[in-house]
């Protein structure tokens, strides 16, 4: 009797453990299923997202307020981001997404940067007013090129 005692007490210890870890590992691995009521998603359109990823943060003024959900191409051949931002965030529609670089050679993230309009973007909206990324390869290219070029025109 006092065996199948133990033996119960065990179980139900095991048993809560594992629900524990279970509710651990899907709040610490952000599962969207229990984040939706959190956050909603909102859209950007791009000329170009060289170098942004999936999961990329999206700040507001340094704060991370969300993550970059997916990127894909639209109709227009433009880089559609969906971004997954926090419930509390309300965007102004006249308010700006820009692709930005952490440091010299750090990783890709989403800057807004807030408006003043009273109309406020809803689930699934789309941002127009962007900037995209700069390509430094290209720029370097053009001044280096640009300089020789010009310098060797006007001789």
């Amino acid at each position: 009797m006092e065996n199948s005692r133990v033996e119960i007490m065990v179980g139900l210890f095991m048993a809560i453990g594992l629900l524990a870890f279970g509710w651990l590992a899907l709040r610490l691995g952000e599962v969207q299923l229990l984040s939706q009521g959190k956050t909603y998603t909102l859209n950007a359109s791009f000329n170009n997202v060289s170098g942004l990823k999936n999961g990329a943060e999206i700040q507001i003024s340094g704060v991370n307020v969300g993550t970059v959900q997916s990127i894909r191409l639209d109709p227009n051949n433009m880089a559609l981001v969906t971004m997954q931002l926090q419930r509390e965030v309300k965007l102004p529609q006249d308010s700006m997404a820009s692709i930005k670089t952490q440091g010299i050679i750090g990783d890709k993230y989403i800057q807004l940067t807030l408006g003043g309009d009273s109309e406020l973007y809803g689930e699934g909206d789309t941002v127009v007013d962007t900037e995209s990324t700069v390509d430094i390869e290209s720029l370097i290219s053009k001044f280096a090129f640009g300089q020789l070029g010009g310098s060797g025109a006007g001789k």
